[in-house]
């Protein structure tokens, strides 16, 4: 049974491909196109997926889109009857949801010379039944409490619900306008910030502040009263005179695929909390104080969520959801906050997602499947070998002769993480590109530059040299997952990087490049078993210096994560990376 998942006409458009219950293949279309959080149509990703499984389209027996327009009709009706919202709004929502309910037609337009005819049978699945089924149906438990967050989709901000086997139990939903998600997001554009997907900058800015304006934000984001129950739907609200999107709506618009989304605060916002930060403004104190109460209110509302759901289901075990779980600031604490005893968040756990989650929910629920996959290593996109390495390197040997680079292959593959790890701890930046890309937005050690922790500099080098990214956001550590205890007070894994933790007092100045200002870091745990590649790489390191951590940042400059071999020699050429590794080349400028 082939099943093929689908997030389309919406941030980070994604495909996948589930064959008799295994992920076999999933991609975000960003990657193809190379340009960040595409919303349109996954084509480049569905022809990977299928090519990836080694099948052809007339194999597919099911179609699962991210997206069902006709969920939560009557909610709908009734908001816009008291809302009355813009007749360009409307038509946007329309719009929208016509194109997923012909999504056999759009698939025929796309990929005309695939299709033949489409005889797969079609389902679109509510988006947050997607969310939890993304995380709950590949995670390693039997029954968990369930949380979803995201801004908003198919009119619900907040779902959450028990897993049993294979099985959702939904228990309820927060509907708009009310979002946790949408309000991260206004104060996020407030600050500044308004490309799609920059709420972790301003997560990472919040670190640098104290939260001075917790009276304010109290009042943008309320509690529900005592009585309240989660099966009022009502657990928090959105004082929303300081919002315009309850009568405006939430336009996004596609600039070359591109979401943009316009501003959903209003003047009275800015009338309370003082004037809006200009883009490129520079960050002043009472900016970071804002970032940093914007994320204290979030984290006690996320808090009082979770706690309702766990006293609601009883199950020691959470499995978060939605784009609110990459809020890895608050993921770190779930521990020190709620009686959870478990957590686990699938790496692509925001719209991209969706797409798995739709292509499992048909399969465990609606087909009434037993689950038999655990999404434990997230390496499910593209690989290239040696050869194709190699074809790239001849292809461009002009251009890496002008660069003085030398190229060498290495037999051996200890060999290649004994000079890889050499060349960190001489100081170098390090291109590191190996095996199947990772699924979602980290990148988790296929695809990633790698350099010392121990060097004071090097988050300032890697800021002028390769990412121009802002100075306040921290640089991530991947750590063996054995040693994680002796660096973090805590020795819980977290192999796709979502969380984050207090580095030990007494290691930080060990690894300053990795350190936030507030002593934490978002760290990567790396299993043997999982990468065994990288986790060689990091061990020639720890025998070098006797520090089980190196720097961990995306391999791309301020564009999509790289793909191919073509994407990281590009990435290489025109930065002043210092070295290349691609498979088993090792390219350095000399």
């Amino acid at each position: 049974m082939i099943i093929l998942g689908l997030n389309a006409y919406y941030g980070d458009s994604s495909a996948c491909i589930v064959a008799d219950g295994e992920l076999i293949a999933a991609a975000e279309e960003e990657r193809f196109t190379r340009i960040k959080h595409w919303a349109g149509f996954p084509s480049e990703a569905i022809i990977y997926c299928l090519n990836e499984a080694g099948i052809e389209f007339k194999d597919i027996d099911h179609i699962a889109v991210n997206r069902k327009p006709n969920a939560n009709l009557l909610k709908k009706a009734l908001f816009a009857l008291s809302k009355r919202p813009s007749l360009k709004s409307v038509a946007d929502r329309i719009r929208n949801a016509n194109r997923i309910r012909d999504i056999g037609e759009v698939l025929n337009r796309e990929l005309s010379f695939m299709c033949q005819k489409i005889k797969a049978e079609v389902h679109t699945v509510e988006h947050h039944v997607a969310h939890l089924s993304s995380s709950f149906f590949v995670s390693p438990f039997k029954e968990a409490a369930l949380v979803s967050m995201d801004c908003f989709g198919d009119f619900v901000g907040t779902m959450w619900g028990k897993g049993v086997d294979n099985m959702l139990e939904i228990g309820d939903r927060v509907f708009f306008p009310h979002s946790l998600g949408l309000f991260y997001l206004s104060v996020t554009q407030y600050l500044g910030f308004f490309k799609y997907g920059d709420e972790h900058k301003v997560m990472g800015l919040a670190a640098h502040g104290e939260p001075e304006f917790m009276k304010e934000m109290r009042e943008i984001l309320k509690l529900a009263d005592r009585h309240a129950s989660l099966k009022d739907g009502k657990l928090f609200n959105l004082d929303l005179e300081f919002f315009t999107h309850q009568s405006e709506g939430v336009a996004m618009t596609w600039n070359d695929k591109e979401p943009v989304m316009r501003a959903v605060f209003s003047k009275k916002l800015e009338d309370r909390l003082g004037p809006a930060r200009k883009r490129g403004e520079e960050i002043s104190e009472r900016h970071k104080n804002i970032a940093a109460s914007l994320q204290k209110r979030y984290e006690e509302v996320f808090f009082h969520i979770l706690n309702m759901v766990y006293k609601e289901t009883g199950s020691p075990n959470l499995v978060l959801s939605g784009g609110c779980a990459m809020n890895s600031m608050a993921n770190g604490k779930i521990f020190d906050n709620t009686p959870f005893r478990e957590v686990y968040i699938q790496p692509a756990a925001g719209d991209a997602g969706g797409a798995i989650g739709a292509a499992f929910y048909v399969w465990n629920q609606l087909l009434g499947m037993p689950r038999s996959f655990v999404l434990d290593k997230p390496y499910l996109g593209p690989g290239y070998s040696d050869y194709k390495i190699k074809q790239v390197l001849d292809s461009h040997a002009s251009e890496i002769e002008k660069e003085d680079c030398r190229i060498r292959k290495m037999k051996e593959r200890i060999n290649l993480c004994r000079d890889t790890a050499r060349a960190i701890a001489d100081g170098n930046v390090v291109g590191w590109f190996q095996g199947r890309m990772e699924w979602g937005p980290r990148a988790l050690g296929n695809r990633s530059i790698v350099c010392d922790p121990r060097r004071h500099d090097m988050k300032d080098i890697l800021n002028s040299r390769i990412r121009s990214r802002e100075s306040f956001r921290a640089f991530a550590p991947s750590i063996q997952l054995e040693t994680t205890g002796e660096y973090f007070e805590t020795d819980y894994p977290d192999p796709f990087m979502l969380k984050v933790y207090k580095i030990r007092p007494e290691k930080r100045e060990i690894i300053p490049a990795v350190t936030q200002v507030d002593g934490s870091g978002r760290l990567q745990t790396v299993r043997r078993e999982d990468n065994p590649l990288y986790w060689q790489l990091i061990e020639e390191f720890r025998k070098i210096t006797d520090v089980p951590v190196v720097l961990n940042a995306s391999f791309n400059e301020n564009e999509p994560i790289v793909r191919r071999p073509e994407d990281a020699l590009d990435c290489f050429l025109k930065t002043k990376m210092d070295v290349l590794v691609m498979g088993n080349f090792f390219i350095s400028r000399t």
